[in-house]
């Protein structure tokens, strides 16, 4: 398999390492706004359970992932219907139905929203009953990539305001990718959306490889709130421990490096799973000491350097294999 069609089968599975830049950006945003207000503009909605939820038209709604029942509970207090997942991680169809909610699984990457996709999201949009939630992981890049490109495509926002509701809901110019598709994002004719024969199914097959960096981003998530919690284990998380979520980080590299997908990549690839591999393991003795005994403060120092290096590493990874734009590939 060559460099280019790995970048298109990794899809949309990569963890976050861009964790400083995304909080500044969270930092920087403008306050929220209810529900109610529905104005042509972007506004960010107040919400307890959906991460960085963004209202990008009086249909269409882009947000993270609802990963409890009140998060479904509190997309059917706003009135959705349909939830279009982005993301490679499996939808849970189960609570969704539970809340009498629909769900559709078009998961896309990083590096840009393929133009089958683009179509396919504008027929949902335009088709599928409202008001109609698009989440990604995070809700910061690739949902309100989709849900603008889709709202143009549709006819439903104009072309001018894709990239300010990129900017808006704090995506990364990192992911060039994404606006790029937001930049050359188009309305389509009706005609074609009209003829175009496609499913909308609640669940999508994703490659072997994107279901493993799905796997290894949500154990990143934990690392994240480890770190932010002094490398002990979080007071509203006390069940994540520290050493054993950087053991699962570990494991992912090695069964990644065990897997066939993996072994007709680059070697270059390959190297930085090696590396990442290390790095993590290195983490985790130091968390073990940590743990063991009153540690020095070198210990400390020790654990923080070794997280800046695996965030290094991952991030150069992905600027190489997974970021780039599609029409670079």
């Amino acid at each position: 398999m060559s460099r280019f069609l790995f970048v298109g089968v990794l899809l949309v599975g990569c963890f976050q390492v861009f964790a400083d830049q995304q909080a500044k950006q969270t930092d920087e945003r403008p306050p929220a706004t209810s529900l109610a207000d529905r104005k042509s503009t972007p506004h960010r909605i107040d919400s307890k359970h959906l991460p960085n939820a963004v209202q990008i038209h009086p249909k269409v709604i882009s947000g993270g992932l609802p990963e409890s029942d009140a998060a479904f509970q509190e997309l059917q207090s706003l009135g959705v219907k349909t939830i279009i997942s982005v993301d490679g991680m499996k939808p849970d169809v189960e609570t969704a139905a539970k809340h009498g909610l629909r769900y559709v699984h078009l998961p896309h990457g990083y590096d840009g929203i393929p133009g089958f996709r683009v179509k396919q999201l504008a027929k949902a949009v335009r088709e599928l009953d409202g008001p109609i939630y698009i989440h990604c992981h995070h809700g910061m890049h690739r949902s309100p990539a989709a849900a603008s490109v889709a709202c143009v495509a549709a006819g439903m926002i104009p072309a001018s305001e894709s990239l300010s509701i990129l900017k808006f809901a704090g995506t990364s110019p990192n992911y060039r990718g994404l606006y790029q598709s937001a930049r050359e994002a188009k309305p389509l004719e009706t005609a074609l959306l009209d003829e175009l024969e496609t499913e909308f199914p609640a669940t999508a097959e994703v490659p072997p490889l994107a279901k493993s960096m799905v796997a290894m981003e949500h154990t990143h998530d934990h690392l994240q709130l480890i770190a932010k919690a002094g490398w002990q284990s979080p007071t509203n998380h006390p069940d994540l421990d520290p050493a054993h979520e950087t053991l699962l980080m570990k494991e992912h590299f090695t069964e990644l490096l065990r897997s066939e997908d993996v072994e007709t990549q680059p070697e270059e690839f390959k190297q930085y799973l090696r590396e990442s591999e290390l790095a993590a393991k290195a983490i985790e003795d130091a968390l073990r000491k940590w743990q063991a005994a009153s540690p020095p403060v070198e210990t400390r120092e020790t654990i923080e350097r070794l997280s800046a290096r695996l965030s290094a590493n991952c991030k150069a990874c992905h600027q190489q294999f997974r970021d780039f734009p599609l029409s670079e590939k």
